[in-house]
């Protein structure tokens, strides 16, 4: 029987949309950022994920949503806040089982550094790949204004990255770029650190969370242009470590698990339902993840500390 052409591809196009259908329904969470406390000991005039709320969950019900997002296809997972270190006890916890129990292949923890202790990191640091602490600036007074200095956030940054090196984990540093930083030369700083990764994010405003006058943070007033977003990057594109993250990518690239374990939506809509009571899948379903944002900013990479003894020398 002969099949004409626009029969071919008629049916070439209901393969490809059945394929991209099933791939949608089918979302593998493969990195996801466990936001399991929203309380900080820091007040970042930009935070967007601010302490709205005090909750953090019970560890069994924490280790029970780790273990289905293991099930679900997870192979990194992320320990961010608030402040984590907040909570030593619980988040080596949940590290161990991680690495563990869980076997994953990459456990990360962002920090803003000042609750780091070394006992904590000759514990726990064998199970964990990278650390990575928030530096928005080099200048004590600038870090102040911004809400996170207190006079010896550099200094401790150093400390940091020594006991990285010490236990065998990938230093990272996290920046924000706004309003006060993006003219700073972080250059000097960077290449005496050497950091395996220096993650640059222009400043975020996010609904309801630091959007307005009404919010606990009102991060309007640190914004910038994507044109000085630029200089910044242009300023520091010699660093093999830089990576910027410009609006467009970070916004809805991330798949972020809140502090009562459900998926945020950064597309208007609410969170999902928790995913220990309806499942990794449903929740997935329920929220918008811009997963080919995730693959463009570089989402996958080799987040493995084996692979990467010396700290130098990777790219996205």
């Amino acid at each position: 029987m002969d099949i004409s052409v626009p029969s071919i591809i008629l049916l070439s196009t209901l393969v490809f949309l059945a394929l991209i259908n099933r791939r949608h329904r089918c979302q593998i969470p493969v990195s996801v950022n466990y936001h399991f406390t929203r309380r900080c000991n820091k007040t970042c005039g930009f935070c967007f994920h601010t302490a709205t709320t005090s909750h953090i969950e019970d560890l069994a019900k924490a280790k029970e949503g780790l273990r289905l997002l293991k099930q679900a296809g997870m192979r990194k997972i992320n320990f961010a806040g608030g402040e984590p270190f907040l909570y030593p006890k619980f988040l080596g916890e949940m590290i161990d089982f991680c690495k563990q129990t869980l076997r994953l292949e990459s456990i990360s923890i962002v920090s803003n550094g000042s609750l780091i202790k070394e006992s904590f990191l000759r514990k726990h640091g064998k199970n964990v790949d990278i650390l990575a602490v928030s530096c928005d600036s080099f200048d004590e007074t600038t870090n102040v204004k911004i809400g996170r200095g207190s006079g010896n956030q550099v200094q401790k940054l150093y400390e940091i990255a020594s006991w990285c090196r010490k236990y065998n984990i990938k230093f990272k540093i996290n920046t924000v770029v706004n309003k006060l930083n993006f003219m700073e030369d972080m250059n000097e700083h960077i290449r005496a650190l050497q950091p395996f990764r220096w993650k640059c994010f222009q400043v975020l405003i996010v609904d309801g969370e630091n959007d307005s006058a009404a919010t606990l943070r009102d991060g309007r007033q640190f914004t910038i242009t994507d044109a000085e977003f630029g200089l910044f990057c242009r300023r520091h594109s010699g660093q093999q470590c830089f990576v910027p993250e410009p609006n467009r990518l970070m916004a809805k690239s991330y798949l972020i698990l809140d502090e009562y374990m459900r998926f945020l939506d950064r597309n208007g809509k609410q969170p999902s339902r928790p995913i220990v009571e309806v499942g990794v899948e449903k929740a997935l379903q329920s929220v918008f993840w811009d997963e080919p944002a995730f693959l463009e900013r570089g989402g996958i990479y080799d987040w493995e500390k084996e692979s990467c003894s010396d700290g130098q020398g990777l790219d996205w």
